[in-house]
């Protein structure tokens, strides 16, 4: 830069001596131009700002013994009501932020993380899954309560029964007798979400008495107990659903039959078309070699109908699961059938 200006005497343009030296013009003027000196931030104090006297003033009040429990909301209004204003409530929660003292002084319940639950049945009577769905009655706002209880492996119906009210001691009893009628042994496992009567101390006594095991949905997630709710549209979703009840009696009535359809006669999707009385006790080899043989002679007479081979007898898969393991490793798992 010093060379350019030496360079550049009197008389010398700037261009033919930057053009000499291999220099630019920018960086001559870049070079030359002085940097703007630093600007000075003047500090000036708020007006509105409080002295120091005033704000350990406002501390002190918040430390008594009268309001060291009391909010700044119920201190500022206490105060102005004895003709007394320190500052604003805002000024206030300011105050204490800066030392610290803005936090939640009560007991704060914990957040609880819930257990995503994982059953499996190979076998009837494994696990039982149960809940209370509500039955819509001729007079509004007035529902009866069924209590349904199926089998996992099977979606057999092993207990049910009609209330006018959701109440811990029908679903004990409700449980006993089931338990009783169908000679369960200890080490069944019981799903369900987490209602009232499910989660109570006279049914978990009974079952704990009976060596039975609880299982819980969490809390919103209706997948967790997805072939209960899956059963419950089917039921619902009947053609002579009545939607309906005119009494007790009538929804008992309707849900005998109902019940007495979906164990003995409904094929199952989810069960390769078997019923679940079928599966429930363990008749799938004989009505599985019954079907294989009408397959067989149909085969046999006209081969070319069956471009795959001899057809195979479909039969029930080999295990249920609510969140099967690979479900939790990236694979999609199946959707409830009915």
């Amino acid at each position: 830069m010093d060379l350019v200006e030496d360079f550049a005497e009197p008389g010398v343009p700037l261009v033919a001596a930057c053009h000499a030296l291999g220099v630019s013009r920018a960086t001559v003027y870049r070079g030359t131009c002085a940097a703007p000196p630093p600007k000075m931030h003047r500090v000036v104090a708020n007006p509105r700002r409080l002295a120091d006297d005033e704000r350990q003033a406002i501390v002190d009040v918040m430390h008594s013994a009268e309001f060291v429990d009391q909010s700044p909301m119920e201190v500022f209004a206490t105060l102005l009501g004895r003709g007394i204003y320190l500052a604003s409530i805002r000024t206030i929660y300011r105050i204490l932020a800066e030392l610290g003292e803005t936090k939640e002084r009560r007991n704060q319940r914990r957040p609880h993380t819930y257990a995503k639950p994982i059953l499996t049945a190979t076998a009837p009577s494994q696990v039982w899954s149960w809940d209370i769905t509500k039955l819509a009655t001729l007079q509004k706002g007035v529902f009866l309560h069924a209590y349904v209880i199926i089998d996992l492996f099977s979606r057999y119906v092993v207990g049910w029964m009609v209330a006018v009210k959701e109440c811990k001691h029908l679903a004990a009893q409700l449980f006993a007798e089931s338990v009783a009628r169908h000679g369960i042994e200890p080490g069944l496992t019981v799903h369900s979400d987490r209602g009232a009567a499910m989660k109570s101390d006279t049914l978990a006594k009974l079952l704990s008495t009976l060596g039975v095991d609880q299982s819980f949905s969490r809390p919103r997630v209706s997948n967790d107990n997805p072939f209960q709710e899956s059963h419950f549209k089917t039921m619902k979703y009947q053609p002579d659903y009545p939607g309906r009840f005119e009494t007790v009696d009538h929804a008992r009535a309707w849900l005998q039959e109902f019940f007495r359809w979906h164990n003995n006669d409904h094929h199952h999707s989810g069960l390769a078309l078997f019923t679940p009385a079928e599966v429930f006790f363990e008749r799938v080899p004989m009505v599985h070699a019954v079907r294989q043989e009408a397959l067989d002679v149909a085969f046999a007479l006209h081969p070319t109908r069956f471009p795959n081979g001899a057809p195979k007898a479909a039969l029930p898969p080999a295990e249920v699961n609510i969140n099967p393991l690979e479900a939790l490793c990236g694979r999609a798992p199946k959707s409830a059938e009915i």
